[in-house]
């Protein structure tokens, strides 16, 4: 979504191949052209092989898309509705896939509804206005919020729900900001934009939710 492309280019190396193939996968957006064309856009000019997985015009068999997802080095969620995506996943069995997926040692990416999809629970719009939605596929433990600094009342919605215990303690990004995660633990955290953070948010304290500001490296200009 980003000019300069650097978290772009921060996903890409942390693949295990020097030509991994990336396959896009926009449910959550339902498939919109748009999209697509934007990200081929942005990773055909890069040292990769990118695809894109539509299941709005599902063209694959459930043998072959298994073959298809399991041979990607990086899948790369797209963002827009969490639980659009869960639910069409659900229906393809695309959940499933992306968890053999994850145990094979594909690297598993996404933005906003991209990144909420593989916690146990996020914070979302995909209802209108923001709540908590206690479902996703659960390969990192806890709840996960984007947009913490963009979007008016995300901070204080999602710092209820976890007080509340309507979601378990998690991470919040805000935009520019990206986390990896191995083996279900924070290992890295980098952003494109100065200043930007990702906070750990836990019940407790004084209102009832504490987060925790965590040191972000800011990714040079080129790379």
């Amino acid at each position: 979504m980003d000019d300069d492309g650097l978290l772009d280019d921060w996903v890409l190396g942390h693949a295990h191949v020097s030509r991994p193939k990336v396959c896009f996968v926009p449910t959550a957006s339902g498939d919109a052209p748009a999209y697509l064309d934007q990200f081929l856009s942005a990773f055909q000019s890069r040292v990769c092989e990118p695809s894109v997985l539509p299941l709005f015009r599902r063209e694959l068999d459930d043998a072959a898309l298994r073959t298809f997802l399991l041979s990607q080095d990086i899948v790369y969620v797209g963002g827009g509705n969490t639980a659009n995506l869960l639910a069409v996943w659900r229906t393809h069995g695309v959940d499933r896939l992306m968890c053999e997926a994850y145990d094979r040692g594909t690297l598993l990416c996404g933005i906003s509804a991209g990144a909420n999809c593989w916690a146990e629970g996020s914070h979302t719009d995909s209802f209108g206005p923001l709540t908590f939605l206690p479902d996703g596929l659960g390969l990192l433990c806890g709840s996960v919020c984007p947009h913490y600094d963009s979007e008016p009342g995300r901070r204080s919605s999602y710092r209820a729900a976890v007080a509340t215990g309507a979601l378990p303690a998690g991470w919040a990004l805000e935009d520019g900001v990206g986390a990896l995660f191995t083996d279900g633990l924070l290992t890295e955290t980098v952003t494109r934009t100065p200043q930007a953070h990702l906070y750990r948010v836990q019940p407790g304290g004084e209102t009832g939710a504490t987060e925790q500001a965590l040191p972000c490296f800011l990714l040079p200009e080129t790379q």
